[in-house]
Formats: structure tokens, sequence, C-alpha cells
């Protein structure tokens, strides 16, 4: 694997000043929103930050104290939610990219440079750059999946809380045996994404 932050460290000697980090979290539950979070670090040299990683590879405490980190030393920082309503309607993959663009446009500060994990964004003003597992080796990129995916799980804590009998606290939307069984037994709720193909069937 790549070191951690080389793409971000070599842009920046490069004379670009702010790069914006871009990542999603939630793409695979059938359940909750897509969380998409666009990120510029303020310094990615910044001791408080050496800990970020690719969030899958943290623990949850840990998640949650870079998340604060991340959001106190930000230069500046934006997270867009798609709801499950919307990824019916206009599909998942084609919801990613909006949500990106969605993000980016909101961030206070313009961008000199885009790092997106995995995926390109077509007809940016911006140069923009998709790096393959690019939360592994782009501090930036690694900042933003935190910031998506403790953000997500909050929804998803928040929404156990109105649908108890899913278990969306412990599995957070992905499709588990048990949250397969649970919609087996109580049937499709609002916050269920129904284009895919677990929920549908469930729905013929």
């Amino acid at each position: 694997m790549a070191r951690l932050g080389k793409i971000d460290s070599e842009l920046l000697q490069s004379g670009i000043s702010t790069i914006a980090g871009v990542d999603e979290a939630g793409r695979g539950p059938c359940a909750g929103p897509l969380v998409i979070a666009a990120v510029i670090l303020r310094d990615i040299n910044d001791p408080s930050l050496t800990e970020i990683r690719d969030s899958k590879m943290l623990s949850e405490l840990k998640r949650e104290e870079l998340f604060t980190k991340i959001s106190e030393s930000a230069l500046a920082l934006s997270i867009v939610e798609i709801s499950p309503e919307e990824i019916d309607s206009l599909g998942l993959h084609k919801c990613n990219l909006e949500g990106m663009r969605r993000a980016i446009a909101a961030l206070s500060v313009a961008p000199d440079y885009i790092l997106t994990d995995g995926y390109a964004i077509a007809g940016l003003a911006t140069p923009s750059l998709a790096v393959w597992k690019g939360d592994q080796v782009s501090m930036s990129i690694g900042a933003a999946s935190i910031i998506a995916k403790v953000h997500r799980d909050r929804i998803m804590r928040d929404l156990d809380l109105q649908y108890p009998e899913y278990g969306f606290a412990a599995h957070k939307g992905y499709i588990t045996a048990k949250h397969t069984k649970a919609l087996e037994l109580c049937g499709v709720s609002p916050v269920h994404r129904k284009s895919f193909a677990n929920v549908r069937a469930l729905l013929a």
C-alpha cells in the first residue's frame, strides 16, 4: 500500500494549496441514506490527524475521536445526505456522483484540486483525480471517509430508535442475516431502499 498522504503531499509540493478529499458511506446497505463528505484539511501534517485511515480500518470509538479532530481542524467540510427515495428514483451510482458534486459545491472554501475515492466525477471545473482505494492512500480522502461513516452511523442509530425491530444500530442497514430475518418478519420500512433486490423481492 502506498504511504498515506503521499498523493496529498505531492500535490501540495507542486503549488496546489487546497485539496478536497471526497468519499461516501452507505453504498452497500439496503436501508438508510447514502452519505457523502468533502473535506479540505488545513494541514495534512497536523499531529492530531496522524491516525487518519480508511474508516473501515478503525474502531467506532477511534472514528468518533477523529471525527471531532477533523471537524475542528478542517479548513472546510461538508456533508450531503441522499435519501432512500432519491436512490430509488435515480439509481445508486448516479446518486453517488451527484452527492459528490453537491458536497464539493457546499464547501465554504473552493478547492484547487479534488481527490475522490474510486469514482471520477465528469464535468467538474476544478481539476480532479479518482484514486483507487483512495481512503487508504490519501489523507484528505481518508478524512472524508471518517466524516461520512460517523455521520451515517449516527443517523442509523437514530433510525434504530424509530424502527427498533430492524436492529439498525447494530448492522447500520447492511444485509446481515438478522436484518434479512427482520425484513421477512416485519416487512419493508419507509427507510428501506425499495430498488434493492432483496427489498424489492418482498414487495412483489
